[in-house]
């Protein structure tokens, strides 16, 4: 079963849900609160996607959610990479390219992901998985060893909200306009909206280009098969080359190839 999950070909629907539905599915699925697909580099949420399907078999203690440094980041595709063996899963990790924490290698290994928990629990999540706590229980022994770190971590999202200690925050009575800071917040909120819109555009022009890269590979084999000498005279294959090398976009050369066949 694991191996026919893991088949999963780059024409595959999988690789068509956008960023937008893996970060939802992410974030209702272990309780985080990711913006972006980067965030996700570490390879700490893969191993408890596959904590939460495959209960028992992922050595949690050994994920640090806190990965910021490559070296780290790559200890925890070490622990994904054990788990796939275990599994027999034949899921190629490209772990250099992961950790650069480009969007698009990130988007296409999460999208996989999905895929394949789909496939297993048929999108059904896990009732009685608590993500916070397998988070922390995986992190006692680390933290133990470590004390706290300064950097964020994921399990950031999960803490309540800290009010400001008395003399904190700006100051008052210095004269300072309050509207400016409003007005700051509307103007980053626009600029985080357009940012992500970008972000969007670009990964969608990608995943065309692939497509259209798929496309014109098929269309090429097709070409140099026509022309092969056993082929090249045959009335189906000048019938498939009209289509090919038909000029105008706009009318189609199906009649024309029909009429080759007919002759």
């Amino acid at each position: 079963m694991n191996s026919a999950a893991a088949n999963v070909g780059m024409m595959d629907g999988a690789y068509f849900v956008g960023r937008g539905e893996i970060l939802a599915w992410i974030n209702a699925t272990l309780q985080l609160n990711l913006s972006r697909i980067e965030e996700a580099a570490s390879g700490a949420i893969q191993c408890q996607m596959m904590d939460m399907i495959h209960p028992g078999l992922v050595p949690m203690h050994k994920v640090n959610f806190e990965a910021k440094a490559e070296y780290d980041m790559i200890q925890n595709y070490k622990v994904l990479q054990e788990v796939f063996n275990k599994l027999k899963i034949e899921k190629h990790i490209e772990v250099n390219k992961l950790v650069k924490g480009r969007p698009l290698d990130n988007l296409e290994f999460l999208q996989w992901l999905k895929r394949y928990c789909d496939y297993l629990n048929g999108g059904i999540l896990n009732e009685n998985y608590n993500p916070v706590e397998r988070r922390c229980k995986g992190g006692k022994e680390r933290n133990s060893k470590n004390g706290h770190r300064g950097s964020k971590s994921l399990q950031v999202n999960n803490m309540p909200n800290q009010a400001p200690l008395e003399g904190d925050g700006p100051k008052q009575g210095r004269g300072r306009n309050p509207s400016n800071g409003v007005d700051s917040a509307v103007a980053a909120a626009q600029i985080q909206a357009l940012s992500e819109e970008m972000e969007d555009l670009k990964l969608s022009m990608e995943n065309l280009e692939k497509e259209k890269d798929f496309y014109f590979a098929k269309l090429r084999d097709i070409e140099i098969l026509c022309q092969s000498s056993i082929l090249e005279h045959l009335p189906v294959a000048k019938a498939i080359k009209k289509i090919l090398y038909a000029e105008d976009a706009k009318e189609s050369a199906l009649a024309d190839a029909q009429a080759i066949l007919n002759a």
